[in-house]
């Protein structure tokens, strides 16, 4: 089953990683938009066909949406820790992502000042300055980097653009410290092909990204839901431990999840 968000500002939910996290799904109802196909996630396969003209929220349309929802949360036990961008595939592609942040600020600032805004990224599109200097702008800017290798990136996330791993570290690199990277760790296969990002040589080359990067925090997690693949294997907490303590020897802040 794929957890397709419906509804353009949805929750709050309880996130693992963020708290009362209110979502944001700037992408279409129908199906998933995205320029990975990751195995793991829980939206499904990418759609083979779609419409070739979906319709995406305005701005304008998204900061009613938006306001309406503070409005009713705030001063309330569901009042949200996080704003929090992920729904139906990448928020980034949105064409008006950048102007969506500072709209998003705005009401944030407005109404509830405590909360932080969050956008979970596959980190395809911060090459491009508009996307980059949007997510300098957000308190946690979360992206994806599940292998030390470009072939494994290729096995786990399936990406329908071509993957520079050196040039997308040196673009993280741009944040200065202040991004999240967040990996899932997992074995399995996928078209009768194994899958493992948890081998000491992925490992290792991962670990060297992330001491380049110097990220203020590294999430790792496991599976947590039902995946399109279904042979794939969820890693144990002792497991996560190991790699959450490599981590920390490089003196990296980091969280993990199982």
């Amino acid at each position: 089953m794929a957890f397709l968000s419906e509804d353009l500002v949805f929750g709050p939910i309880h996130s693992r990683r963020l708290g009362n996290s209110l979502g944001v799904n700037l992408l279409p109802k129908v199906g998933k938009i995205c320029t990975f196909n990751c195995v793991y996630c829980e939206c499904g396969w990418n759609p083979v066909k779609r419409d070739e003209h979906p319709h995406l929220a305005t701005p304008q349309e998204y900061e009613q949406t938006l306001e309406n929802a503070l409005k009713e949360l705030v001063g309330t036990p569901k009042e949200p820790d996080s704003i929090t961008f992920s729904g139906n595939g990448e928020p980034t592609l949105h064409p008006n992502f950048p102007e969506i942040i500072d709209i998003t600020i705005k009401l944030r600032d407005r109404y509830v000042p405590k909360a932080v805004i969050s956008v979970l990224t596959n980190g395809t599109r911060i090459h491009d300055e508009k996307v980059f200097k949007a997510l300098q702008r957000i308190d946690n800017n979360i992206c994806k980097l599940d292998g030390g290798t470009v072939g494994t990136i290729n096995k786990v996330n399936l990406p329908n653009v071509k993957i520079d791993l050196d040039q997308y570290i040196k673009d993280l690199q741009r944040f200065e410290g202040q991004v999240i990277v967040q990996t899932l760790f997992l074995r399995g296969e996928h078209t009768s092909e194994k899958i493992d990002n948890t081998t000491e040589e992925e490992i290792n080359l991962w670990l060297g990204h992330l001491k380049k990067i110097n990220p203020r925090k590294t999430m790792i997690y496991v599976i947590d839901r039902e995946t399109p693949e279904k042979n794939l294997e969820k890693l144990s907490s002792e497991e996560m431990s190991r790699i959450a303590d490599k981590v920390k020897a490089l003196g990296l802040n980091v969280e993990y999840y199982s």
